[in-house]
């Protein structure tokens, strides 16, 4: 199936390392060829290319990436990325819940320093010595300037700021979600407190974020469980309830249906 050819795209949640305002990883087709097929989600993401080359596709434009070269991918839109030999590259996402702004991936002069910022990030989030924290934040502060002041995108249309508001009700959804995910939450409360009924708050999910409400909620809950499964001792019972699911038996079945695997052979390969 060719990029035009698909139709459906899922929205992802994208969880912030702990203690800071973003995700920075290792592409995970570092190793040889790797295919990440199509899907969207609140963050701007930039995927930058450390050694060999990369495809990304955003919506239906392909771009070649070599080292040293970078795609902006704005909020909610579809991409995917194609690699066919060895290769790595670092992705930042930056979760935009409560802002929507759109960035222009354009070559532009700064972009040497734009990728020299994160390649400083990468660097530092490998080293974790004391207080790295502080010093990913502050560099992370330096690129988001850079974002703003550089690389900004005005608004086109009318037809795109209506979108924009419609995706920014949604993004402050999907915010208080990421932050309340450990809770009871059901999809009636959830259009109480944001003042909608529950039939038009499902209808935006599908129709906005590609997912339906419980689907999205489950898949926050999942990363929160996926990093306590690799960083912590906790059992899968304690897990379950820390992260919102009712017992470590569904979480078992929700956790296989999803991954092929049991979270207790997740947890040893770990």
């Amino acid at each position: 199936m060719t990029m035009k050819e698909e139709k459906t795209y899922r929205q992802e949640a994208v969880v912030p390392d702990r203690g800071l305002p973003f995700k920075l990883f290792r592409f995970e087709g570092a190793d040889g060829k790797y295919i990440r097929e199509a899907h969207q989600h609140c963050s701007v993401e930039i995927f930058a290319v450390r050694e060999g080359k990369a495809d990304a596709y955003l919506g239906d434009k392909k771009y070649v990436l070599s080292a040293g070269e970078f795609v902006i991918v704005n909020s909610n839109e579809v991409h995917s990325i194609h690699t066919s030999g060895r290769n790595e590259a670092i992705v930042l996402q930056i979760p935009m819940e409560k802002q929507i702004m759109r960035f222009s991936g354009e070559k532009r002069e700064e972009d040497e320093k734009l990728f020299a910022l994160l390649e400083k990030m990468y660097r530092q989030q490998i080293r974790k010595e004391y207080g790295y924290e502080l010093l990913m934040q502050s560099i992370f502060y330096q690129l988001k300037y850079l974002l703003i002041t550089v690389y900004q995108m005005p608004d086109e249309s009318k037809e795109h700021c209506t979108e924009n508001r419609k995706m920014g009700h949604l993004g402050k959804i999907t915010g208080y979600l990421q932050e309340h995910y450990a809770e009871e939450i059901s999809l009636e409360t959830l259009a109480a407190t944001f003042g909608y009924c529950p039939t038009y708050l499902s209808k935006m999910f599908r129709r906005y974020g590609r997912i339906n409400y419980k689907d999205y909620l489950r898949s926050i809950r999942f990363e929160h469980a996926l990093r306590e499964l690799e960083e912590t001792d906790l059992t899968i019972g304690e897990i379950a309830l820390k992260n919102g699911f009712p017992n470590s038996q569904a979480f078992s079945r929700l956790f296989r249906e999803k991954y092929g695997i049991l979270p207790t052979e997740y947890q040893r390969r770990q």
